[in-house]
């Protein structure tokens, strides 16, 4: 079966990306184009995605000469950032971590707590009240919040860690509420996050504010 043109085209550029990494010196669009017999237009075009993408970097002739030196091109060394990534395995373990520890929600709300007061101590140009604030963290880790009425709270309409949370929610829940709760900490309000009920329906979770003008 033909590969499909996205297909050939991450091809053509792993072969770019082969030939510069296999160089033992920095090669010109030319050379390039010549040695995998491809029009030098074709190999513009992938060196501007590798550069685009960290992969490769443009380097200077090692001995100047009259007359425009040629653009030379060279891998750059290190981990493919383009490559697949499988953070849900590392929260997994991380989740079967703390559920072995004693008292396992207890610990989770405190690493969440740790969490949470990462994001606090700087100053808040836009002047926002700390819910205002709490609202916009949630946004932009991905919850999807809604500040709600009376009584005050934060209706979370979407989950990032969604099938993890559907499988341990006694883990990441706890950890939810603590970043929340860390988070009010650190930036000295006086309202904070009562508790977190997940799944109220299929598709809202509610956090609960008390204290201060919640």
């Amino acid at each position: 079966m033909p590969r499909s043109s996205s297909g050939a085209d991450q091809g053509r550029r792993g072969e770019v990306l082969r030939m510069l990494k296999a160089a033992p010196a920095p090669l010109p669009i030319t050379e390039i184009a010549d040695r995998l017999g491809v029009h030098t237009n074709t190999v513009r075009f992938h060196l501007d995605r590798l550069l685009e993408s960290g992969q490769v970097e443009r380097a200077l002739p090692a001995h100047r000469t009259a007359g425009r030196p040629p653009q030379l091109f060279r891998a750059v060394r290190g981990m493919d950032p383009a490559g697949p990534r499988h953070y849900r395995v590392l929260a997994e373990v991380l989740a079967d971590t703390l559920g072995a520890e004693p008292e396992p929600q207890a610990r989770a709300v405190e690493a969440g707590r740790a969490w949470g007061r990462r994001y606090g101590g700087a100053p808040d140009p836009a002047g926002r009240t700390h819910v205002q604030r709490l609202v916009a963290l949630l946004d932009d880790l991905g919850f999807a919040p809604e500040q709600a009425g009376r009584p005050p709270r934060i209706e979370l309409r979407s989950c990032p860690f969604l099938e993890l949370a559907a499988d341990r929610p006694q883990i990441v829940c706890p950890v939810h509420l603590g970043l929340m709760q860390g988070a009010m900490d650190a930036w000295g309000a006086a309202e904070t996050v009562d508790r977190l009920d997940p799944f109220v329906t299929a598709d809202v979770c509610v956090a609960h504010l008390t204290g201060g003008e919640a």
